[in-house]
């Protein structure tokens, strides 16, 4: 599955990596053009029994791509296309496609291909996080922007991420509650969430090359983890989130919740109102409530070749 609107997908490349994956394999090139394409090809891929569907994309596609094929017998594969490429960084693929191809043609050779888990919330599911609150409003921002991240990028994120503290985001008042049980089967409830990742790989993001290291507990053949803000204070925020940049996760404080090895959790708005997410980078609204679980071994995985 081509996404030609992707940040990093041109039409030469395009013609390249079909032809490095096309060595020794049988490749049908299928370019999708609107939201929830990627997931109906998939879908029909694997009712077809084909062994592998490749999302060449950002990581929305690759969401897409992983939706469609999650349950079944045909594998996932990886190709980076978009301005950040999240999943296919973490598990070891080049940012550059025509190198990732390559890695990816190698894994495809080798047979390498293991079962992980994927996160599921409100039955979508999503390969490395959802966000709720603040971070989805950000999400937001930059895709009424969507025509300037093949050229700006990051800076297109910063931009938005400042404007909508300054004014996109309601910083006075916490917008939704979430719990559920821990690995240990002890309750849990955080009443006053302003800004929460749930995660189900590590890093959250990356600021250029520099991960964006939230919890190492997120990883593919574990449970969720839920990292929520308790207040939007800027010291209390930057300074968590310089933390994550050193490496080694965050650490749990009075205004910084973490919950490691989630099977399962609710968030609810409070008072009725509201609050927006956003699931692998695709801004999906507003909503009232949101419900996670965790999918262990939902997908198969085409891991990359070194190099």
């Amino acid at each position: 599955m081509v996404n030609a609107f992707a940040s990093s997908v041109t039409a030469r490349n395009t013609v390249v990596v079909h032809r490095e994956l096309s060595r020794g394999n049988e490749v049908e090139v299928v370019e999708t053009n609107r939201r929830g394409h990627a997931t109906r090809f998939a879908q029909d891929a694997a009712r077809r029994g084909l062994d592998v569907v490749i999302g060449f994309g950002g990581d929305g596609t690759l969401n897409e791509v992983a939706t469609g094929v999650a349950g079944t017998d045909t594998a996932l594969g990886v190709l980076p296309g978009g301005s950040t490429n999240v999943f296919a960084r973490t598990i070891g693929m080049a940012n550059d496609p025509v190198r990732a191809a390559r890695q990816l043609a190698g894994g495809i050779a080798a047979g390498d291909i293991t079962p992980i888990g994927l996160g599921e919330v409100n039955g979508r599911s999503f390969c490395f996080h959802t966000g709720i609150g603040y971070d989805a409003a950000v999400v937001d921002a930059v895709e009424r922007r969507a025509s300037l991240k093949r050229w700006l990028g990051h800076p297109l994120f910063i931009s938005a991420s400042l404007r909508t503290w300054a004014v996109g985001y309601d910083r006075r008042r916490p917008h939704f509650a979430l719990g559920g049980v821990d690995a240990g089967g002890t309750p849990w409830e955080v009443p006053d969430g302003y800004f929460t990742v749930v995660l189900n790989t590590n890093p959250y993001t990356y600021l250029g090359n520099r991960p964006l290291d939230l919890s190492p507990a997120a990883t593919l053949d574990r449970g969720l983890v839920a990292v929520t803000f308790r207040t939007m204070r800027a010291t209390a925020i930057l300074g968590s989130l310089a933390g994550a940049l050193r490496g080694g996760g965050v650490r749990p404080s009075a205004h910084l919740d973490v919950r490691t090895d989630l099977t399962e959790l609710v968030v609810t708005a409070i008072d009725d109102r509201p609050f927006p997410y956003q699931v692998d980078g695709d801004f999906l609204g507003d909503t009232r409530a949101l419900r996670f679980r965790h999918r262990p071994d939902a997908v198969r995985l085409v891991r990359p070749a070194a190099g």
